[in-house]
């Protein structure tokens, strides 16, 4: 059996590799059907079944969340490269219906030049900014570098990548990847028990956990309503 966790490329390799070992897959930033992994989530065909995040309805979410922190916000700046194009297609008609004026800044070609978008955002007077989800913004390295720009920036910011608050960032929201892990693991277990992947439907998430960091909010001089921290799983001090 092959666990494939992450970015398309990870299903990618696994699939060319075999279509006979069983494959359980954890997409994050892609969709299998659309790109001819699985048939269908509840018939999925073939070698390969799992979890799929479905990042679309979480960016509608983010930007919701980002306005009930600070809601006199009009002007939200969006970092977004070619595998986030999607989101800010969902973060734009979210936007609409709210008021929000959004920025759209794309990075090409990493590694990406944050500074520059930073630079871009400040020319158009950005008020907050909001990451969205991709295998790059992902890593360690790049989402600790926008949170350093951010606070240098003094822009609040809503990540969907949890880490990036518990670092630094004031808000992430993001599919919770523990509970996400263990879906995971229950697959490999039917299986090695004799279940056959393409009889086992592709689950979605049904746990998310939003975290705000007070730290970085008090840093900022943003109040947080009490009626967002009630529904934080996680709080900052």
């Amino acid at each position: 059996m092959i666990v494939a966790r992450g970015p398309e490329a990870a299903l990618r390799a696994a699939r060319d590799a075999t279509d006979t070992i069983l494959i359980v897959m954890s997409a994050r930033d892609y969709d299998p059907i659309a790109l001819g992994y699985v048939a269908g989530l509840a018939l999925p065909g073939g070698n390969i079944t799992g979890v799929v995040e479905q990042r679309l309805e979480l960016t509608a979410k983010q930007l919701e969340l980002l306005k009930a922190a600070l809601p006199t916000v009009i002007r939200v700046a969006v970092l977004w490269d070619a595998a986030s194009a999607d989101q800010l297609r969902a973060a734009e008609a979210a936007a609409r219906p709210s008021g929000v004026q959004l920025q759209p800044l794309e990075l090409r070609h990493p590694p990406y030049e944050f500074a520059s978008a930073f630079a871009a955002a400040a020319q158009g007077q950005a008020e907050a900014l909001l990451i969205l989800a991709s295998p790059v913004f992902g890593m360690q390295s790049a989402y600790e570098q926008i949170v350093d720009l951010a606070a240098r920036s003094r822009l609040p910011t809503m990540f969907g990548v949890s880490d990036s608050a518990r670092v630094g960032g004031l808000m992430a929201y993001d599919v919770n990847n523990v509970d996400s892990g263990r879906r995971g693991a229950d697959y490999v277990d039917k299986i090695l028990k004799g279940t056959k992947p393409a009889n086992l439907p592709v689950e979605q998430p049904t746990k998310f956990e939003l975290i705000i960091n007070l730290k970085t909010a008090k840093a900022l001089g943003i109040t947080i309503p009490p009626s967002l921290l009630v529904f934080a799983d996680e709080v900052i001090q």
